[in-house]
């Protein structure tokens, strides 16, 4: 058996378990996010800040998908959520059965939103589906404004880009035309949001968001 051929059995399996797992987010009518970056791009800030913003008119929760250690999901659990940390140990994204099983320990039918923290990685969890609503690219100030030419396949595959720390941009020399420029050319129909989980700037604009797609999950319940 080739190497070709295992991966398209892993990807099979997973698209498999991703199916399941999305009927179980459709069942409970929870928004779920696939929230992936760079290492150190600010995501579990970005994410803890979301958290507040939505509570309590959203009650949400957040799964975390980590290498090794418990940092994040310790920092999250500081905002009031419920967290569940995964840890994958060498294996370098989430699958839909890991999320399938850290799903079980969480209330679907009590959440709004639900927030998956992939592992800090813009390449292997391009090709993971873990049965979301939305696949959110989280894109640092810091990290260059050729980054989504540097990714393509995860780029293209967002439906919302995150720019973070927008208020280090001056202290960077960032390129805001050439780095949105880079963004639209490989994701032409993503949502775009420029933020600051320091200052707040841009955090309004995603929580209305968010209101409104939680909303349109809601209105596929005729008892809603």
């Amino acid at each position: 058996m080739t190497q070709v051929d295992v991966r398209q059995r892993i990807l099979a399996d997973n698209a498999a378990a991703a199916a399941a797992l999305r009927g179980r987010f459709d069942g409970s009518r929870t928004l779920v996010m696939n929230l992936i970056s760079s290492p150190g791009s600010g995501k579990t800030t970005f994410i803890r800040e979301s958290v507040r913003r939505l509570e309590p008119e959203l009650k949400t929760g957040v799964i975390v998908g980590d290498l090794a250690t418990d940092n994040d999901a310790r920092r999250l659990r500081e905002s009031g959520a419920p967290v569940v940390q995964v840890t994958t140990g060498t294996v370098c994204h989430l699958e839909a059965e890991m999320v399938g099983r850290a799903a079980q320990q969480l209330d679907l039918h009590g959440l709004s939103v639900l927030i998956i923290e992939n592992v800090g990685n813009l390449v292997c969890p391009a090709s993971y589906d873990l049965g979301e609503d939305l696949r959110i690219v989280l894109l640092s100030v810091t990290e260059g404004e050729d980054k989504p030419l540097k990714y393509p396949p995860m780029f293209q595959s967002a439906d919302v880009v995150i720019v973070s720390k927008i208020d280090l941009a001056a202290a960077c020399g960032y390129d805001r035309a050439a780095a949105l420029a880079n963004i639209r050319r490989m994701s032409p129909r993503a949502r775009v949001f420029e933020t600051s989980a320091k200052t707040g700037e841009g955090l309004d604009a995603w929580r209305e968001f968010l209101l409104v797609q939680r909303q349109a999950r809601r209105s596929l319940d005729p008892l809603s």
